[in-house]
């Protein structure tokens, strides 16, 4: 399955495991590049050393290309691009700021970058800030999200049109089918969150994991958009977020409600109840835990039996 993404990152597959907060440590990232698709650290979620910690541990894991996600609304950024440049990493996926603070930066250090948007407008900002390719994410995916609300199967021929670099489609993907309907529609490779949070190697609390397991349709929901917009599973600090959305609550409030480590203490330390509960909306589709090997089997062989049915379908 060679395309620009394989050839681009020097992987089997089309595939990369999205860089989430509290779920993509060095043993998620390891065993997905050994799966044969591109893992990623999650640095959002990680202080600088702990970051360098989980590098030098995932370079032992694993032999092959694997980088790291860097949202960038988050604090230490300097420390934490240097880190990865000390370390040899070799691709970084950026988020949530602006493409051209890092961009030229870190190509000048022989890094691959990656930008991931949720619009063909900042698609094409991305694109003129140099990435190498760019993640387009739609409303259905989980973590923080665009504003827009645009679905993954409207924003992807939306931006494939505009676009002359690689596009890597997001958001409500978890299977081959999904996969292969995206890369109908012009998308070069998929970006996969969610169905590795409830991977063995993910390092989300079992709580966590479980409560994604028994999802079901319509248990997530996108809110605190005044803040960073994000999907959460509807628990009780989910509804107590809803409670104050009735009286007309301030930024201020807001950030009073959310706190500090909210996301930590629901998908890492296993608070169902009182912490931010992170997942896309596939996850009323996932139902059960599996090893990443296992996981990339999957999608792999639904994607080749899709493909091989879509090939013997006469419509004329």
């Amino acid at each position: 399955m060679n395309n620009r993404i394989t050839e681009l990152f020097k992987i089997k597959y089309p595939i990369i495991q999205a860089g989430m907060i509290w779920n993509s440590g060095w043993r998620l990232a390891s065993a997905a590049s050994n799966a044969g698709i591109l893992g990623l650290i999650g640095a959002g979620s990680m202080y600088p050393e702990v970051l360098r910690e989980h590098i030098q541990k995932c370079k032992k894991a694993t032999d092959q290309p694997f980088g790291v996600n860097v949202p960038m609304l988050y604090p230490d950024i300097d420390q934490i691009m240097n880190i990865i440049v000390d370390e040899g990493v070799k691709i970084v996926f950026t988020s949530a700021g602006n493409p051209k603070i890092w961009t030229s930066w870190l190509k000048e250090r022989g890094i691959t970058v990656v930008h991931v948007v949720s619009s063909l407008k900042f698609a094409l900002k991305a694109q003129e800030a140099g990435v190498d390719a760019v993640v387009a994410e739609g409303f259905e995916a989980g973590g923080h999200n665009g504003r827009e609300e645009t679905t993954t199967l409207t924003l992807i021929p939306i931006v494939k049109k505009g676009l002359d670099i690689p596009l890597i489609a997001a958001g409500g993907i978890a299977t081959g089918s999904a996969m292969l309907a995206v890369m109908i529609l012009g998308a070069d490779g998929v970006q996969i969150g969610s169905r590795f949070v409830t991977s063995k190697e993910s390092s989300a609390h079992i709580n966590f994991k479980n409560a994604v397991v028994n999802a079901n349709e319509g248990d997530t929901h996108l809110t605190l958009k005044e803040l960073a917009p994000v999907r959460l599973i509807k628990n009780k600090f989910y509804q107590d977020v809803q409670a104050l959305y009735q009286k007309g609550p301030t930024v201020e409030e807001l950030k009073t409600l959310l706190g500090r480590a909210r996301a930590k203490r629901g998908m890492f330390e296993g608070d169902l109840d009182e912490g931010e509960l992170e997942i896309g909306q596939i996850s009323g589709l996932i139902d059960s835990i599996k090893p990443v090997s296992e996981i990339v089997e999957e999608i792999i062989s639904e994607y080749n039996l899709k493909l091989k049915s879509l090939q013997q379908i006469d419509l004329f």
